[in-house]
């Protein structure tokens, strides 16, 4: 990654956004493991809500002061090390089922919890890389590059320095999980394209195995 874009040093620029969302929205996601029962957690319940927080302090102080490229490592790698728990715990959840090794009370609750960690964590996903990241947004024509199209940059009265914030990518990864599309925002890019997907499925599985369960115990 370059020092600078157009001039613009952006290894230590101020950002307008506060960041503190997405770190809130990660230490969540990592926390609903604390629902889980033992059997579907990758190591203790406790583990993962551990590790992200020791990570968020490293990740809180160099956002502080502005290094964006340590910041951005440290986030990929938190929220990478989140999403493999999640895909773990659902392949357990799903092993599980037809065994019916977890009480309905237990596959509610745990199905409920991955369901709120796949909106989290893909919200994360979505703000930490569409258009480069938030740093790139907040550049000139810094939303030209990006993979979403959201309502307010079509309308005619728009603000030309408009960009989304984390709230944006939030409802985008939630419309996603309970409609499995986009809604209001069109996806532009392949890449943004899959990972919508892959969230859509994600949810759909959860749904579905909830359904199934619930015919069975009927």
């Amino acid at each position: 990654m370059r020092d600078q874009i157009d001039g613009v040093d952006i290894n230590h620029r101020a950002l307008r956004e506060p960041r503190w969302p997405a770190f809130v929205a990660m230490f969540a996601a990592a926390a609903v493991y604390l629902a889980l029962p033992e059997r579907l957690s990758v190591g203790p319940g406790w583990l993962l809500p551990a590790i992200t927080a020791a990570m968020l302090i490293p990740i809180s102080i160099s956002a502080r002061w502005g290094g964006h490229r340590v910041t951005r490592l440290l986030a990929v790698l938190t929220n990478g090390v989140i999403t493999l728990a999640m895909i773990a715990s659902l392949v357990l959840l799903v092993e599980g089922i037809p065994r019916h090794l977890e009480t309905p009370q237990t596959l509610l609750r745990s199905a409920a919890a991955l369901w709120v960690a796949n909106i989290l964590i893909f919200a994360v996903w979505y703000w930490k890389f569409d258009a480069g990241g938030p740093v790139h947004r907040e550049l000139p024509n810094g939303m030209s590059k990006s993979s979403f199209l959201f309502p307010q940059m079509v309308r005619e009265d728009k603000e030309l320095s408009w960009t989304p914030n984390f709230v944006d990518y939030l409802f985008l990864a939630f419309n996603t999980s309970t409609a499995f599309s986009p809604t209001d925002t069109a996806v532009l890019s392949r890449r943004a394209k899959l990972a919508t997907m892959v969230q859509s499925l994600i949810s759909l599985t959860i749904i579905a195995l909830l359904a199934a369960r619930a015919v069975n115990i009927l």
